[in-house]
């Protein structure tokens, strides 16, 4: 790998199409290297099919795409040697136990019987496992499979990783368990790059967002800027007296030209505010007398951004 390159991946117009379904419609992509990447869309956005294409599984039909600099379909042997991948569902055998689906990884992947035996057991320990490890898989939750598939992806460190829906079925627990897993890897110098459809997910992981619909590329930046690009937010102010909420109200549309919410708890809400504006406000009632107990700038979520870009909510249920 040239020690210059500055990105894990590089896609440029990259396309690919199922008959007359365009499933990705010439996507360009840069994901910083020692990045979490994650792809956001609903279901059937093109994401796997990106995700397959960037891993040598799938020749795009047009387009280029690069890893660490080596060319997807040219360099396909080279790009292997650095990635790993995870697909949606677990590709474990479910009647052995967790050290014998490592060590059979292993033993694939080259490691001699003893070497493979320590490499299972540091994932086996590194993931929490190796209580249950000499337990078959299909007596595993489903939180413990998927730490174990990804441990399987781990036998040898890849320098990128990708995970494809990776907490999908999952319950809280489990899903905090592979967000801890994800944080990890990327501490310790793994590019990551997750597809996902829970935007809750991409915001507390991700450095960087994609968000994805009809295989198309709609926006692009960290959470903040996604967020921002959405608008401003809702700023909320809870009046010492509630009992002034409606002279307040008067006072700050006549001065600003927007409308008051005015709540009989003394909270006033003022829409598409942003900071700068949230402090003319406070400044404006002070001025008039009127005091604050307390305020708050809300800003977009992800769920408004999704929205904004696509015209329809998300559905994080889907599978």
């Amino acid at each position: 790998m040239d020690k210059t390159v500055e990105f894990a991946i590089q896609t440029q117009e990259l396309a690919k199409s199922y008959g007359t379904t365009r499933a990705v419609d010439g996507i360009s992509l840069q994901v910083p290297i020692g990045c979490i990447y994650a792809v956001l869309g609903p279901n059937g956005a093109g994401k796997t099919t990106a995700i397959r294409m960037l891993a040598t599984l799938l020749p795009p039909d047009s387009g280029s795409a690069r890893v660490f600099g080596l060319d997807v379909v040219r360099d396909a042997s080279a790009v292997r040697e650095y990635i790993s991948l995870t697909g949606q569902f677990a590709a474990l055998d479910a009647d052995l136990t967790a050290r014998e689906n490592l060590l059979v990884v292993a033993r694939l992947r080259g490691y001699r019987p003893r070497p493979a035996r320590l490499r299972a057991a540091d994932l086996l320990e590194a993931f929490e496992l190796t209580d249950a490890a000499d337990r078959t898989v299909k007596t595993y939750s489903g939180g413990m499979r998927r730490r174990l598939d990804i441990a399987a992806g781990l036998v040898i460190p890849p320098r990128l990783l990708f995970l494809d829906e990776p907490t999908t079925g999952l319950d809280p627990v489990g899903r905090n368990q592979v967000w801890s897993i994800v944080a990890a890897l990327a501490a310790s110098g793994t590019t990551v790059l997750l597809t996902t459809q829970y935007l809750d997910e991409a915001d507390r992981l991700a450095d960087r967002i994609a968000v994805i619909d009809h295989g198309r590329l709609l926006a692009e930046g960290t959470p903040d800027e996604l967020k921002a690009a959405a608008g401003s937010g809702v700023f909320t102010v809870c009046l010492t007296d509630p009992a002034l909420r409606t002279p307040a109200a008067d006072i700050l549309t006549r001065r600003f030209g927007i409308q008051v919410t005015a709540e009989d708890s003394g909270r006033l809400e003022l829409h598409d505010i942003d900071a700068t504006q949230a402090a003319a406000v406070l400044a404006e009632l002070n001025r008039n007398g009127l005091t604050a107990a307390e305020f708050a700038l809300d800003r977009p979520s992800l769920d408004e951004v999704f929205l904004s870009l696509t015209g329809n909510p998300p559905h994080p249920s889907a599978a």
